[in-house]
């Protein structure tokens, strides 16, 4: 794979990092199975809106080409049904799986169906480098010489199919020779700061400092974070964000502190029939990923947990939104 990125169509196969092993282990999964795929997407091995959107999309096509000549609009939408399954919260997921259904089921001739989802999936996969290429760079023009960045979660390559949303601004104002630095809160409870997004950061030569998500509110109140900036699941037709579970608190501490706080995600994150967060679908996952870290079990046995894997920022705490369009200010109605 080239720098910085985590997917490509090599084949008639989809090759991806599979991130669950990151930092230790950088391993690419080859396939052409739509079910490997999905519990990729499931188990955190593909992650990220954007990337489970266009994993999603090659996971259909490779399911055409794999069945051509054997009744393939049946199992590709099996192979859709299952995907939708997979994760309830990033609406990328289902922005892309319904471009892929409304082909199966316009073309009856199953000889120009492959080509014509290959097509089409490789079209979401290029369109999503363009937009994190855009996000980059608008992104970067509200870095300034000197600043210091705080995130949350995973926002790099490691999360789209381009060079991230709001890491993409960060590479950018490094590759311009800007002075930057990062601080990356560690996310709990399956750490995506720590494992994912201090990799890319080491790997890029960024300086950075790794912070346990407690620590961030401290930092603002003694004028050490110039501005922060995150990613988006799921952006309700109101403004209102669901991002990695933690991203509310950094919004009121960054509101209570003055420092700007922006969220950095493409059109594709926007869902215009979710009046607002309080639709939006949030994601519980299993409790023993809270009682345990990286395999270890950290609390007494039968330890009750709740695992929320977002939370919603209303729209009144985000200074902007970083699209491919550009940096909007205020949200639009739609």
């Amino acid at each position: 794979m080239l720098p910085r990125q985590s997917i490509e169509w090599v084949d008639d196969k989809v090759r991806f990092i599979d991130q669950r092993l990151l930092p230790k282990k950088l391993k690419i999964i080859e396939t052409d199975d739509w079910h490997v795929i999905a519990n990729a997407i499931k188990g955190l091995g593909l992650r990220g809106a954007p990337l489970i959107g266009v994993a999603a999309a090659l996971g259909v096509a490779v399911t055409a080409v794999k069945y051509q000549g054997q009744n393939p609009q049946r199992k590709v939408l099996t192979a859709i049904d299952g995907l939708y399954n997979t994760r309830p919260t990033a609406v990328n997921l289902f922005w892309a799986l319904d471009q892929m259904k409304e082909l199966v089921v316009q073309i009856e001739d199953e000889k120009k169906l492959s080509k014509v989802l290959v097509n089409k999936a490789l079209e979401i996969l290029e369109d999503d480098r363009n937009r994190c290429s855009k996000i980059g760079k608008y992104g970067s023009s509200l870095i300034k010489d000197g600043a210091n960045i705080l995130t949350v979660c995973n926002t790099g390559f490691l999360a789209t199919a381009g060079i991230g949303t709001a890491l993409a601004a960060v590479y950018n104002a490094h590759d311009e020779g800007k002075n930057i630095h990062v601080y990356a809160c560690e996310t709990r409870p399956l750490l995506q700061g720590a494992r994912l997004t201090a990799w890319e950061l080491k790997n890029a030569g960024i300086p950075f400092t790794l912070i346990v998500d407690s620590a961030a509110a401290g930092l603002l109140a003694m004028d050490k974070i110039d501005l922060c900036i995150i990613g988006a699941d799921r952006i309700a037709a109101n403004g209102d964000v669901a991002n990695k579970v933690g991203s509310y608190q950094l919004a009121l501490a960054c509101k209570e502190h003055n420092v700007p706080y922006y969220v950095a995600a493409p059109e594709s994150t926007m869902d215009w029939e979710c009046p607002s967060g309080s639709q939006i679908p949030l994601e519980d996952r299993e409790p023993d990923e809270v009682t345990s870290c990286i395999g270890k079990k950290i609390a007494p046995d039968d330890t009750p947990a709740s695992n929320p894997a977002f939370d919603v920022v209303p729209t009144k705490l985000i200074s902007g939104f970083i699209t491919e369009k550009g940096i909007m200010r205020e949200f639009p109605e739609n």
